[in-house]
C-alpha cells in the first residue's frame, strides 16, 4: 500500500483504510498528520470567516479630566461591551482629525459617546455660564467626523449617546437648551443616572421596539437612565422620535428611508442593556439594530 491509497481514504472510508494498514505505522502517522493539518486549516479559515462577520465599530473616547492636557483618554467599558455583546468589534478612536477620513473609509459604524457640554460659539451662540465645556479638540474631531460621514459615506450607521446626540443635532443646524434648570422646574430628574420615563412617538423609528412593547403603537412609555444638564431644543433637519413627560427631547433621528441608521438618544442605553425587564430589552434592541445596520452587505 502506497501513499496514494492513503489519500483515497476520504473516498473509501477512513476506518476501513486504517484497519487494512496493520504494520504500516509510518503511513498511518503520515495520514494522521495530513488530516490534522487539514482540520487546522479549516478551523483557521472558519475562525477568520466568523471574525469577518463582526462589523468594525468606532467608539469616540473622552479625555481624562475633560482635557487633552491630561495626556490620557478614557472610555466607559459599557460602550464596548454593548457593541461586542450584540455582535460588533469595538475600536476606540483617538481625537486625531487628520485620521478621520481613514476611520470613515475603514470602519462600518460609529458610536458618539457621552461627555460634558458642547461649546456653542461655532453655532452662533455664546456658551452658557453654567455649561461644562467639552475639550475643544474632542469637539472639533467629532464634528469633523460627522461632516466627513455626511459627505463621503452618508449611509454609515451612527448612534449618538447623550453628548453625541447633542452634537448630531448641532451638526444638523439645531439648537440646545444649554442649562435645563433654566427651563425645567425639576431638571434633577435627568441627572445622576436617575430612572425616568420616555415616550416613543414615531413607530417607524429604530428606537421603537414592537416586541418589547407588546406591539402597542406609539406613544408608549419606557424607563431609561440619564445624566445631563443640557438637551436638544430644536433638532433642525432631524426629527424628534422620543420625549420625556416634561417635554425634554429624548431621541432624534433621520428616518430609515433617508439613512440606514442615524439615531441620537439623550439617555444612556449602554448602562441598561443587561437584565430581563422591558427597558433592558429596549436598550439591547437599540444596539442590536445599530450593529446589524453596521454589518456589511454580503
Amino acid at each position: 500500500m502506497d501513499f496514494t491509497d492513503v489519500k483515497r481514504g476520504a473516498a473509501i472510508g477512513v476506518d476501513a483504510l486504517l484497519a487494512g494498514m496493520a504494520g504500516h505505522s509510518t503511513v498511518i502517522i503520515a495520514y494522521r498528520r495530513v488530516r490534522e493539518q487539514s482540520a487546522c486549516r479549516a478551523a483557521t479559515r472558519d475562525g477568520y470567516n466568523a471574525a469577518m462577520t463582526r462589523p468594525m465599530i468606532g467608539i469616540t473616547v473622552d479625555n481624562k479630566d475633560n482635557t487633552a492636557e491630561s495626556g490620557q483618554y478614557e472610555s466607559a467599558i459599557a460602550y464596548s461591551r454593548a457593541v461586542v455583546g450584540t455582535g460588533g468589534a469595538a475600536v476606540l478612536l483617538p481625537h486625531e482629525a487628520d485620521a478621520v477620513e481613514h476611520y470613515v473609509a475603514r470602519l462600518d459604524g460609529f458610536v458618539l459617546t457621552g461627555g460634558t457640554d458642547p461649546r456653542t460659539e461655532p453655532f452662533g451662540e455664546p456658551t452658557h455660564v453654567n455649561a461644562r465645556p467639552m475639550d475643544a479638540r474632542r469637539q472639533a474631531f467629532e464634528l469633523t467626523l460627522l461632516q466627513h460621514l455626511a459627505s463621503a459615506r452618508p449611509d454609515t450607521p451612527v448612534l449618538g449617546v447623550c453628548l453625541g446626540m447633542q452634537l448630531m443635532a448641532l451638526h444638523a443646524g439645531g439648537r440646545l437648551h444649554q442649562y435645563l434648570p433654566d427651563v425645567l422646574q425639576d431638571a434633577a430628574v435627568h441627572q445622576d443616572n436617575r430612572l425616568h420615563a420616555i415616550e416613543c412617538v414615531a413607530d417607524d423609528s429604530l428606537v421603537w421596539d414592537p416586541v418589547a412593547s407588546g406591539n402597542v403603537r406609539p406613544p408608549l412609555t419606557h424607563q431609561v437612565v440619564s445624566s445631563h444638564q443640557q438637551a436638544v431644543s430644536d433638532p433642525a433637519t432631524m426629527r424628534t422620535v422620543a420625549m420625556a413627560p416634561d417635554g425634554v427631547i429624548e431621541a432624534i433621528d433621520l428616518p430609515p428611508s433617508q439613512r440606514r441608521f442615524y439615531v441620537g438618544v439623550q439617555w444612556h442605553p449602554e448602562r441598561m442593556a443587561n437584565g430581563d425587564d422591558t427597558s433592558a430589552q429596549v436598550n439591547r434592541t437599540l444596539f442590536d439594530r445599530f450593529v446589524g445596520a453596521c454589518r456589511p452587505s454580503t
